[in-house]
């Protein structure tokens, strides 16, 4: 199985990416694709069968090791990032992707939801990249990138996710300064509307918004995983050496549709979406 990745075949051989959220949707791409560039990846989550069977595609533990992990708990992940360590013995990337949110006007959203949100998108982010850097990067080097969403709207509706993706975009910029003396680059990748596995996990009241936010999109249509993950290989790759502190906002130009919003849109656009991994598939919600 080859993915149709972009970039040459040898980009990372003989170098390690560890990846959060490795067991599902852009995790899981992302994976294929550095696999497919000639890395080892240690996929992190917290659901083994799910990991299993990642590294199961990727050609077996030779290639990819799983290590279940709540990335909220700091304890877990410094024994997590100890034994990947051990198993591999470097890390020269890490991508931080594991997250998640849920629907939810401000006025109803608990104090547990809250610290839920902020724990998984902001905190668990920061304890990885905190370790990671001690235990290799800050002798050795490396790239980090994590994988946010557009906050800078306030994210109505998801306002706790919003809050916990601008806290991940100010952590990004502080670190890419602390860190860039010991050679470790420090970059953010901010997804729009992407047609991920994750959606169909969304309740069903929300599915007519995933569905119609196409309309509003200038390239009028959903992202994939594949355009995702090739803006974090770039971030990751030598080319993009001097690249740092930077947001890559992969969103088809929504963000700047929601600015304007005296423009109309034409009804269609000529956009062909790019689908490296083939076993990818569309989120059944997309075509209810």
């Amino acid at each position: 199985m080859n993915y149709r990745t972009v970039f040459r075949p040898d980009l990372f051989a003989g170098k390690v990416v560890i990846v959060t959220g490795g067991g599902s949707g852009i995790g899981r791409c992302m994976a294929h694709e550095l696999v497919s560039l000639g890395a080892r990846v240690a996929l992190v989550g917290r659901t083994i069968a799910k990991l299993e069977s990642v590294r199961a595609e990727l050609g077996g533990d030779a290639i990819a090791k799983i290590y279940s992990c709540d990335i909220r708990d700091a304890t877990q992940v410094r024994a997590t990032v100890g034994a990947i360590l051990a198993d591999f013995g470097h890390a020269e990337g890490l991508i931080n992707c594991a997250g998640g949110q849920f629907p939810a006007p401000l006025r109803d959203i608990s104090e547990n939801g809250w610290n839920a949100v902020v724990r998984n998108n902001l905190t668990g982010c920061f304890l990885f990249m905190r370790e990671v850097y001690v235990a290799w990067m800050e002798a050795h080097g490396g790239a980090i990138v994590n994988i946010g969403a557009d906050f800078q709207g306030g994210m109505p509706g998801m306002g706790h996710s919003g809050a916990a993706r601008g806290g991940q975009a100010s952590l990004t910029f502080a670190a890419s300064v602390e860190w860039a003396h010991a050679g470790v680059r420090v970059n953010m990748v901010q997804p729009g509307f992407i047609a991920s596995s994750g959606l169909d996990h969304y309740p069903s009241s929300a599915a007519g918004t995933l569905r119609n936010v196409a309309n509003h999109v200038p390239m009028k249509r959903h992202g994939t995983e594949s355009e995702i993950s090739a803006a974090a290989v770039f971030l990751l790759s030598e080319a993009a050496s001097y690249t740092n502190g930077a947001v890559l906002r992969i969103d088809g130009g929504l963000h700047h549709n929601t600015n304007t919003s005296f423009y109309p849109l034409p009804e269609k656009a000529q956009s062909a979406p790019y689908i490296g991994v083939p076993l990818y598939k569309r989120p059944a919600v997309l075509d209810e």
